[in-house]
């Protein structure tokens, strides 16, 4: 196989024609041919093929091969020499989300700037647009989808089911449901790579990691849906338990518990938009406050040893390791936001009243001279962690969000896994590049997968 970035040309002439330069025909190994096959996505056509005197790499498709396999713009793209005769156009990339509204400025609600931001830089070296359920046609194999225009809005083009889908469905409610679950197997049965299946449940990863020799270690004891007894267990051996919902996210529903002798237990949580704190006498009025509050819904409960992290001003720091796979398919760390739990928060989300500062800023005030090393160190955890999960999932997975701590003693506990991490971190002014590092990450992954990537060693 042969990859070979070239400028695609549109002309007017009706029939099945490819006008192909010097260096292109030599590249794709074409000399002498009188005819190809040109695959775009799933659908492919035959071409004659003439070669024209031109420099450098160019590719004129008549109209009737561009519409033939529904090419959705000129430009810069690459091409790939698959079998005799056969050549790949692309990648067509698919970002699969959704929206409240068929607006076709705002589609995809509050994720329409990423995906803009994606679709921008992607464009510059493949055919990417995005797509909700609705714009899949299953019977002919095709997709409504929108790309970004010129102009910077979008514009809708059918285009043939793509050759890689990163799905950011938004929510987990969406996920579950039976019409979404049949549209992924029939990505999977045509072959179609596609990364970031579905949101994580806290007890699936605790489950995979704990039997995990090699990374049980950074996972604090966790214990699903425990019994009260177990939740005593745990209170009386840590002293400071998380009592948290096992799907939830943004820190609703999480519980810090805590026991001081002679003194009683406590409960910190949010209420309202507010902190709260209540005090009880004994472990039995406490759990009755619990299930008074919640009642079936705890079932879906997780309790975790809570960990004494690291603290500025007093306030636990918490860290988002935000991780991908890169074009060689290796994890990397792309970016880390240090999170500060604001006054009596249970929980760093800034949402909350926490704050973000860099992962140095945080180090630097808690380690001094040894920041650096400690930083280091919890990268190799991160990639340690990301590998593990990897290797014990089913699925597809290119992209990892971990909320890691730290405590006095320098040691990295791993609190949660997602498989579609949020993106506030990248609003930090020092994390602008590594937002921008996120993208392009996505991007080289979405060419790997499709094989439009010189593969390496």
């Amino acid at each position: 196989m042969s990859l070979t970035f070239c400028n695609v040309h549109f002309t007017q002439q009706p029939q099945k024609v490819v006008y192909v330069s010097g260096s292109l025909m030599k590249n794709l190994k074409l000399s002498g041919k009188k005819s190809v096959h040109l695959r775009l996505g799933q659908d492919r056509i035959p071409a004659t093929v003439k070669p024209i005197h031109k420099p450098g790499n160019h590719l004129y498709l008549a109209s009737g091969v561009r519409k033939g396999i529904k090419i959705p713009k000129s430009g810069a793209v690459y091409l790939r020499s698959l079998q005799e005769g056969e050549v790949q156009i692309g990648p067509l990339i698919g970002v699969l989300s959704d929206g409240p509204t068929s607006s076709i400025n705002n589609p995809f609600g509050s994720r329409t700037g990423f995906i803009k931001q994606l679709l921008k830089l992607g464009s510059k070296q493949s055919y990417i647009f995005a797509f909700t359920p609705r714009d899949i046609n299953w019977e002919q194999e095709t997709v409504n989808g929108y790309f970004l225009s010129e102009s910077g809005g979008f514009q809708r083009k059918r285009v043939p089911l793509p050759d890689v889908v990163y799905n950011r469905l938004p929510s987990r409610r969406a996920e579950t449901t039976s019409s979404i679950n049949q549209l992924r197997e029939r990505f999977i049965r045509k072959k179609i790579p596609f990364f970031n299946w579905s949101f994580f449940n806290k007890s699936d990863i605790y489950r995979l990691l704990e039997k995990d020799t090699g990374v049980s270690r950074y996972v604090p004891e966790s214990v699903m849906n425990p019994t009260p007894e177990q939740i005593k267990d745990l209170l009386d051996r840590h002293s400071l338990i998380y009592y948290k919902p096992n799907s939830g996210s943004l820190g609703n529903g999480i519980y810090r518990l805590s026991h001081i002798a002679k003194s009683g237990y406590y409960a910190r949580y949010r209420n309202g938009g507010k902190n709260a704190l209540l005090r009880f006498s004994s472990f039995g009025s406490l759990m009755r406050t619990l299930q008074a509050r919640h009642g079936r819904s705890l079932r879906g409960y997780v309790a975790q040893q809570g960990i004494r992290l690291i603290e500025i001003d007093g306030c636990p720091i918490d860290f988002r390791f935000h991780m991908h796979k890169n074009g060689r398919n290796n994890w990397v760390v792309v970016g880390i936001g240090a999170k500060k739990a604001g006054k009596g928060s249970v929980t760093t989300h800034i949402k909350n009243g926490g704050s973000l500062l860099t992962p140095e800023q945080a180090l630097g005030r808690a380690f001094g001279a040894r920041a650096d090393e400690v930083l280091r160190y919890a990268k190799s955890v991160a990639i340690t962690l990301a590998e593990a999960i990897e290797y014990h999932h089913q699925h597809l997975i290119g992209e990892i969000g971990f909320d890691l701590g730290i405590d006095k003693d320098e040691k990295v506990w791993m609190f949660e896994a997602n498989a579609k991490p949020g993106r506030s971190i990248f609003a930090h002014p020092s994390l602008k590049a590594e937002g921008k590092a996120s993208v392009e990450h996505i991007l080289e992954h979405c060419l790997y997968l499709s094989k439009f990537r010189r593969r390496e060693g």
